[in-house]
């Protein structure tokens, strides 16, 4: 699917303003269809996100090249990544930075996930099934953050665990809709832009929404 790629890259993300070199390249590397379920693969390098169980999905090519491109990614950057889900946005981060860190709720998309990392010889993912919504303090700062689900605003840990000058990119509006934020801390101030207009699925959490059982535990 090498030329499905290109193709993805050629007509998806350059026109719409993807513009990082690295970025373009991890996008074409990256097996996406590895990352989806089989009976989708076929629709691997569409224009859309995909359903990959347990009411979670794999974002769109687009968005995942314009969050990892709003981190902007360096070789000697640190990641922390909310919601491994698929495990997709974390490889693609993992060819550009140094170590990408992941948090997933959810077990068997963890364990999936790894699967994929390990046929594929990504060797600087962490991975944790926690709370993303609380971070992964022992290891912070975080050079960015990107967070893959909608949260009604942006978790305080989360910003505590921005190094200075850090960039976190999150989805943040109602259980409907969201804008794309990027937030950069300089000093104790955070300076916050608005990209894109997206969907997400909830972010769920002590600092997220609840899930639709009422509670926030980890599954």
């Amino acid at each position: 699917m090498h030329e499905s790629r290109r193709l993805m890259v050629r007509e998806q993300l350059e026109p719409r303003g993807i513009r990082d070199e690295a970025v373009l390249q991890a996008m074409n590397a990256i097996p996406r269809e590895l990352f989806v379920p089989k009976g989708a693969r076929h629709l691997a390098y569409a224009d859309r996100a995909l359903r990959i169980g347990h009411d979670q999905t794999i974002s769109q090519p687009y968005m995942v090249a314009l969050m990892t491109q709003s981190t902007q990614p360096a070789p000697d950057k640190r990641i922390l990544e909310i919601g491994t889900g698929s495990g997709y946005q974390a490889a693609v981060l993992a060819r550009i930075v140094s170590q990408v860190f992941t948090i997933e709720r959810i077990r068997p998309l963890a364990d999936a996930a790894s699967e994929c990392f390990s046929r594929l010889g990504i060797r600087n993912i962490r991975q944790m099934i926690g709370d993303g919504t609380m971070g992964w303090p022992e290891q912070a700062p975080f050079d960015a953050i990107v967070v893959t689900a909608g949260a009604p605003d942006v978790p305080r840990a989360l910003q505590s665990q921005l190094a200075e000058g850090g960039l976190m990119v999150i989805p943040v509006g109602s259980e409907k809709s969201q804008r794309l934020v990027v937030l950069r801390r300089e000093g104790n101030k955070i300076e916050k832009r608005h990209i894109i207009d997206c969907r997400f699925v909830k972010l769920i959490g002590r600092e997220g929404w609840e899930s639709d059982d009422g509670t926030t535990a980890v599954d």
